[in-house]
């Protein structure tokens, strides 16, 4: 696989070559992560993330999506028998986060690649944002969503193993970039304001690439005198070197804001691109 892997490297750009080269040659014993990647990366070989097409895994997923997001979040969803599906699910792949010890599904998210926008009528993110910069993108992109983690689960393990996979995955199909959106639940407590403001200092994409939403709440709050504490994707997705596009949509069915976050491979911080695209064969499975 690495082989084939190696192949498929050369498609891109001679710096994108030189900076995801390097993990496939190199060992456990010459990346040594530190505080929270440590934690992560002792306990990764607990979990197992692989793509599934297997119908029964398919609904374990969407009831978790309704556990999370109905439940917890206080989403105001359709969801006959308790799982959380809509008209994209048929059409994307399926990533699915294990816990080994125990069986269960503690991650996921779905991922819906360019080649299939002829069967869905466009990405999902459509729905909340005009998306007309996706289009001026100068190569492959595949489109994740409906990420979610087992609230016993949100210490950043589970997180690890499901972007390595990811990762290997944008590799393997020449996936360029990666759009997706990014909530923020506001029934949990966190300073939208806050938030809101760092983003706009630190995070924001250049204008060439803004997004517009579709719906905004009347005005975000202030923020206040504590620190932005964010929800953990969101956090991974900055740490990660995604940019936001733009001011986030409102979206009253899940109770959140969400921001349109775009990730380019060849702007992943080579700490994590080192990381994430290791092959640790004892840690990720392959697609079944």
């Amino acid at each position: 696989m690495l082989a084939q892997t190696a192949v498929k490297i050369k498609a891109f750009s001679p710096q994108i070559r030189q900076a995801l080269a390097k993990p496939f040659l190199a060992t456990a014993d010459r990346f040594r992560p530190q505080g929270e990647e440590a934690e992560s990366a002792g306990t990764a070989a607990r979990f197992s993330a692989y793509f599934s097409r297997s119908r029964r895994e398919i609904m374990r997923a969407q009831r978790l999506r309704y556990r999370i997001f109905s439940e917890e979040y206080g989403a105001n969803i359709k969801a006959p028998f308790g799982l959380d599906r809509d008209r994209f699910d048929k059409h994307c792949l399926h990533l699915m986060v294990r816990d080994n010890q125990t069986g269960e599904l503690v991650g996921y998210t779905r991922v819906l690649t360019d080649d299939r926008l002829a069967k869905t009528g466009g990405f999902y993110s459509a729905s909340e944002f005009s998306l007309g910069m996706v289009s001026r993108l100068d190569g492959r992109v595949a489109e994740i969503g409906r990420t979610c983690i087992h609230r016993d689960y949100r210490g950043g393990a589970v997180i690890t193993v499901l972007w390595a996979r990811l990762a290997q995955f944008m590799i393997e199909e020449n996936i360029r970039y990666l759009i997706g959106c990014a909530s923020l639940a506001l029934s949990e407590g966190y300073d939208v304001g806050a938030i809101a403001e760092q983003i706009r200092d630190r995070h924001l994409s250049a204008p060439a690439h803004r997004v517009h939403p579709k719906y905004t709440l009347p005005a975000l709050p202030q923020a206040g005198e504590g620190s932005a504490r964010m929800p953990p994707l969101l956090k991974a997705y900055l740490r990660m070197g995604a940019e936001i596009c733009g001011e986030p949509c409102w979206d009253p069915d899940f109770n959140c804001l969400d921001f349109f976050v775009l990730m380019a491979v060849d702007k992943l911080p080579e700490r994590y691109v080192q990381h994430f695209l290791q092959p640790r064969q004892q840690t990720l499975s392959q697609a079944v």
